[in-house]
């Protein structure tokens, strides 16, 4: 299907979507998507499409994941041409290998996310009885949280520069005529906190598996405070969650065993995959990290040397557990998503054998570490303690004191615990670290970057799809430097 801009997209709100997959959910709980809410059970369904919607290969359900460890060094390809390795070496351009569904499908789904607020803004305006603070706060979250990858994507970060050139806010159902142009990163986070403030109070606080909680939306707020530089709030949204007690941290026993499984207690929010909906199969993010010949995959991604050495300060650190040998021979292909290296996760596609873990407790305790470290009035001591609480699951290491614990000691620690989860990347470029990639495997020369990289080179942001620039030639002043 030929691909949308952001202006096409706005025709489609004219008529609330009614191309009938935009919020399609069968075979449960749907509705066609013409269809507006009425009930609690229609704002569900709703809910169900957009979730629907951000889980499909192209965001959360595999891109917008590779997107973030493919660059930041710890993973490495063996041969070009698998697919997707234009991440990996930054071959990207106005035409071509600009991953233009990042633009169109978040921008898509923001638009329902509007679609859901601006009905249930109508239905209380109207007096309904009926509450769907819960539903409203799920989408508004949505929205912030859509906004923040996608602004990280095509914007400068935060700490470099506030006043470049960030990505449309759209918070409205845009008419036919709307042509918006790119915010300043700033403008951008007011909104995304706005969104995120507004959205809390809605939303429950109990653990819903699947949906939008308010911790989910705490943990998103302190991901925002950190890539600000506001570590004093960062910490503090990150330590309302852990006090909260609603989420537990897994023990060693458990943490290997965890991955075979939905809805773990660490898990603050997962997108439900489900068998026949959604399921994405030698498309998923699993397959990508298969070792070569196994079931038909092609070895996509593996570890790089660089990340080995770093799991391998311990060899009795637990999260060897989820990897097992690769095509060279080393112990470097992640199985996280496929539930084991026995690949026996919970009885879907081999190869999306478990949901999309998109926020884990174990993220927001090294949040907290690396808050309280460089919050304005540091506290090394409690630094360590959060950091030691995801550190003990390397045995043999010493655990951090308040006289060791550093900065690239917690960068170092959430590297081994949320490797192929979609972090690195992003860490290195806000705390405006040298990235280093391990080309040495690859049987080509690297034309497209320089084997190290730092946030001043121009392919760290994706240049504005020729799509949208055809469409909305105001976004043609406003193209990222470089492309």
């Amino acid at each position: 299907m030929k691909k949308k801009s952001l202006y096409i997209i706005a025709l489609a709100s004219l008529t609330m979507f009614s191309c009938k997959d935009f919020l399609d959910v069968k075979p449960t709980d749907s509705t066609d998507s013409s269809v507006t809410i009425q009930t609690l059970a229609d704002a569900k369904v709703m809910i169900n499409g957009l979730t629907r919607k951000v889980a499909q290969s192209s965001l959360y359900g595999r891109n917008m994941l590779l997107y973030g460890d493919t660059k930041g060094g710890d993973l490495t390809i063996v041969s070009q041409g698998r697919g997707l390795d234009a991440l990996y070496v930054f071959n990207h351009s106005v035409n071509n290998n600009n991953y233009a569904d990042f633009w169109t499908d978040g921008y898509n789904a923001i638009m329902q996310a509007n679609n859901i607020i601006k009905s249930i803004d109508g239905l209380q305006a109207a007096g309904t009885e009926l509450d769907f603070n819960n539903y409203e706060g799920q989408a508004l979250t949505f929205r912030a949280l859509l906004h923040f990858d996608l602004v990280k994507l095509y914007g400068k970060t935060y700490t470099e520069d506030p006043n470049a050139h960030g990505v449309p806010v759209v918070t409205e159902l845009l008419e036919t005529s709307a042509l918006p142009l790119r915010s300043k990163v700033a403008d951008v986070y007011t909104q995304i906190i706005a969104d995120l403030e507004a959205a809390a109070p809605l939303l429950s606080k109990t653990k819903s598996n699947g949906y939008i909680n308010y911790y989910l939306n705490r943990a998103i707020l302190s991901r925002v405070y950190m890539t600000m530089g506001n570590y004093d709030k960062a910490l503090a949204t990150a330590e309302e969650i852990i006090d909260s007690k609603v989420y537990s941290l897994y023990s060693n026993s458990e943490w290997v065993s965890s991955w075979a499984n939905q809805f773990g207690k660490e898990s603050i929010f997962e997108i439900t995959i489900a068998k026949d909906q959604g399921d994405l199969g030698s498309s998923s993010l699993g397959f990508y990290y298969l070792k070569n010949k196994v079931n038909n995959a092609l070895g996509n991604f593996t570890a790089s040397d660089y990340f080995l050495e770093r799991l391998g300060q311990d060899e009795t650190d637990v999260r060897w557990g989820i990897f097992t040998d690769d095509e060279l021979e080393r112990q470097a292909s992640c199985y996280k998503y496929v539930g084991s290296v026995e690949m026996d996760g919970d009885g879907k596609d081999t190869y999306t054998a478990v949901n999309i873990k998109v926020v884990r407790l174990s993220e927001i305790y090294l949040n907290a570490a690396e808050s309280a470290l460089k919050k304005s009035s540091p506290d090394k001591t409690k630094a360590a303690t959060y950091l030691n609480e995801i550190r003990k699951r390397s045995p043999k290491l010493p655990l951090a004191t308040a006289a060791t614990v550093t900065e690239q000691m917690i960068l170092d620690e959430k590297s081994k615990e949320l490797y192929g989860e979609g972090f690195r990347y992003w860490d290195m470029i806000r705390t405006n670290k040298t990235i280093t990639f391990n080309d040495e495997h690859v049987g080509v020369s690297m034309t497209h970057r320089e084997k190290s990289i730092n946030r001043t080179f121009y392919k760290t942001i994706l240049p504005i799809p020729r799509l949208e620039l055809d469409a909305n030639p105001g976004l043609e002043e406003q193209q990222n430097p470089g492309y």
